[in-house]
């Protein structure tokens, strides 16, 4: 794995996995660089996210069953672009810097960039949350050899190559899956930096000490 920076927009599918983001939506979709088609995964919202998402002119895909991976794969398989980027819906992260994780996978650099998080003010990620991506990471390392920073939700790859991967984690675990298959397929795997921002709305996740270890227990289940 080598840290790889690159600036040249291109074009691609975004999914959005979401689950009342209405207050995030709106920044998040408006940040989007031009050329980038967003993928919204509503996958059960009942604040109007759907609706919105529709009105600002995203592609709206329904996942009833419930789970960040069930969200995912979803809106992987309602992608349609040769190269696909999955980003979070709650405005922690900014698509603008799109280019900057999904350039080096245009160009060859890279198979799969993942995009290491940088907290921009003291909250943004709460220490039990930082505290168990470590450990993820740590385990990873053993497990694979790629040595990661963090398992940041924002990353990209070509979309054929993902669906070879034949990825079956329908929960936390399916961001933790991707890695561990693309890495046992002898995918080059790369890490950029990119600014964290404090989350919009109520975290599902991150936010909570239960929410953190039901995610870390899901992915030492996908490692085991």
């Amino acid at each position: 794995m080598q840290t790889i920076t690159n600036s040249q927009p291109w074009h691609g599918d975004l999914v959005l996995p979401c689950l009342n983001e209405a207050e995030a939506l709106p920044w998040v979709l408006e940040r989007i660089p031009a050329g980038w088609r967003a993928v919204v995964v509503d996958n059960g919202s009942d604040d109007g996210s759907a609706d919105i998402a529709r009105q600002l002119g995203a592609t709206v895909v329904h996942e009833e069953r419930r789970g960040f991976g069930a969200a995912c794969h979803a809106g992987l398989l309602a992608a349609e672009a040769e190269f696909v980027a999955f980003c979070d819906c709650d405005a922690t992260l900014d698509p603008g810097m799109l280019p900057r994780v999904a350039g080096p996978v245009r160009t060859g650099a890279a198979d799969l960039v993942l995009a290491r998080r940088r907290p921009t003010r003291r909250g943004a990620w709460p220490l039990h949350a930082r505290l168990g991506n470590r450990a993820l990471s740590r385990m990873v390392r053993r497990r694979t050899g790629v040595r990661l920073h963090d398992l940041g939700p924002l990353r990209a790859a070509r979309r054929t190559a993902l669906l070879g991967l034949g990825l079956t984690d329908r929960r936390s675990g399916y961001p933790l899956q991707m890695v561990v298959r693309a890495a046992d397929e002898g995918w080059h795997i790369a890490e950029t930096e990119v600014d964290y921002l404090p989350r919009a709305g109520r975290s599902k996740v991150t936010g909570t000490w239960l929410g953190t270890w039901h995610a870390v227990r899901d992915m030492r289940a996908v490692l085991r």
